[in-house]
């Protein structure tokens, strides 16, 4: 199986043209090295692949026949990621005048408080 089939099929990426994208990039690597995205996957194979503000990291366990629900990936990919990464990665959401998508306009005393962050008094 494709690298960029596999990665799309475990769900690290949204379509295949994003992995395929990715691996093009230079932001995956299997075993420490560039692949490109028509390269073979093969069982045993570690892959990292940086996705967003994490570089996640991945054993292949197997190639699953097609894209997977999310609770199926645990079969085919062992997730190898750091605690540490996952850490960080949640601090950097969490900074001062970050908003989550979907909680719509800041109130008034949000954004006051965002102006205080940003005021450099």
């Amino acid at each position: 199986m494709r690298w960029d089939q596999w990665l799309w099929n475990i769900r690290l990426y949204r379509s295949r043209s994003l992995a395929q994208t990715a691996i093009k990039d230079g932001r995956v690597l299997v075993g420490g090295v560039v692949i490109k995205p028509a390269r073979e996957a093969k069982a045993g194979e570690t892959v990292s692949a940086r996705t967003g503000d994490i570089t996640r990291v991945y054993k292949v366990l197997g190639f699953p026949p097609r894209r997977i629900s999310a609770p199926e990936v645990a079969a085919f990919a062992e997730d190898l990621t750091p605690p540490e990464a996952r850490e960080e990665a949640r601090q950097k959401t969490l900074e001062p005048g970050f908003r989550a998508r979907g909680l719509g306009r800041p109130t008034k005393r949000e954004r006051r408080q965002i102006d205080r962050w940003d005021d450099p008094m």
